[in-house]
């Protein structure tokens, strides 16, 4: 699961141009994002004061109800008035909203705000079941919780585990990656986050630790979980982290880590290969500095090359030859 963005772009663009349009139009619009979320659009002619907006996920759980997972109690009355949650959505989606058009706020700027808020259902829909758990954290009876293990899925490829433990949430995720470059830069951010946890600055931030091997809380799981090249990367979560305001950050935060690593090594590429191509442009100008001197002291020292070497080729008999020769013309011609 890649995203940043709490607001999807495409269902925010499909719905600005909706209210924009002149005359109603009929649309069918079904299409993916961040990789694993579905959505779908549908305006009918027979009732055109009225948008269906379908999204689901790829969510997959052990160790929880998946009916525990659909967010109806936080759509109702998150959208204003003009949404209304659709019950039973439609066949192969998890959640269907009703958007009426009409009830749309005719100033410009409201109209893009609550656009931009109905964008960011699939936020709600991926963070619900996580900032469930969380907020339950001291709820419920611990002692019967203790240990409890869930795996959570919102991409095939990106699971991650929620352990629960005395007075404190455990989040693991496994880290995998193909280039063996990926592997080296990880590591290393992830040695750097380890220390960095204990330090002055970040003390209030959930403690984060990193192990090559299987942490014990993992004891278990399947073999496929636990092959990594990349170690287990863990967060611990208290009551603090989930106070207030505070719940739907840390939730945020944890749902986009995988993101935040893929972003982190594309950053970290694009940088290496910054400073390479800089340092292979000052070599080259060095280089080429190193050429230009050695080929202007060539040009110098050329005519002086020339001369040693025709010299070096004659004879010293030669040479009396040619010089008593050059005295005798002269001696002829000065008696002359």
């Amino acid at each position: 699961m890649a995203c940043f963005q709490r607001t999807s772009p495409t269902v925010k663009k499909i719905l600005l141009n909706l209210l924009s349009a002149k005359r109603p139009r009929e649309i069918d619009h079904q299409f993916y994002e961040f990789g694993s979320v579905e959505y779908r659009i549908q305006v009918f002619s027979s009732d055109p004061d009225h948008v269906l907006l379908s999204i689901t996920t790829l969510l997959k759980s052990q160790g929880v109800s998946q009916a525990d997972s659909l967010p109806y109690h936080a759509m109702h009355g998150l959208y204003f008035d003009m949404v209304e949650v659709v019950q039973p959505p439609k066949e192969g989606y998890q959640l269907t909203l009703k958007i009426d058009i009409t009830k749309m706020p005719q100033r410009k700027d409201d109209c893009i705000r609550v656009v931009t808020k109905i964008s960011s259902v699939q936020a709600v829909l991926l963070s619900s079941q996580l900032k469930e758990m969380l907020w339950h954290l001291f709820s419920l009876d611990n002692s019967r919780l203790m240990f409890k293990r869930i795996k959570l899925v919102y991409h095939p490829r990106e699971p991650f585990y929620i352990i629960w433990q005395p007075y404190k949430i455990t989040v693991i995720f496994p880290m995998r990656f193909q280039d063996n470059s990926d592997v080296v830069i990880a590591t290393t951010l992830f040695q750097e986050l380890r220390y960095v946890a204990y330090s002055g600055s970040y003390t209030k931030a959930p403690p984060c630790s990193w192990s090559p091997i299987p942490p014990a809380e993992l004891s278990g799981a399947s073999f496929k979980d636990l092959s990594t090249n990349g170690g287990f990367v863990s967060f611990d979560i208290f009551s603090r982290h989930i106070e207030d305001s505070k719940l739907d950050k840390t939730v945020w935060n944890l749902l986009n880590f995988y993101a935040f690593i893929k972003s982190y090594l594309k950053c970290t590429r694009g940088f290496i290969q910054r400073r390479m191509h800089k340092r292979m442009e000052s070599l080259s100008e060095v280089l080429q500095k190193a050429g230009i001197s050695r080929n202007e002291l060539l040009d110098k020292n050329a005519p002086r090359n020339i001369c040693l070497t025709k010299t070096k080729k004659f004879s010293m008999s030669i040479i009396l030859k040619q010089r008593c020769g050059f005295f005798a013309r002269n001696i002829k011609i000065a008696h002359s």
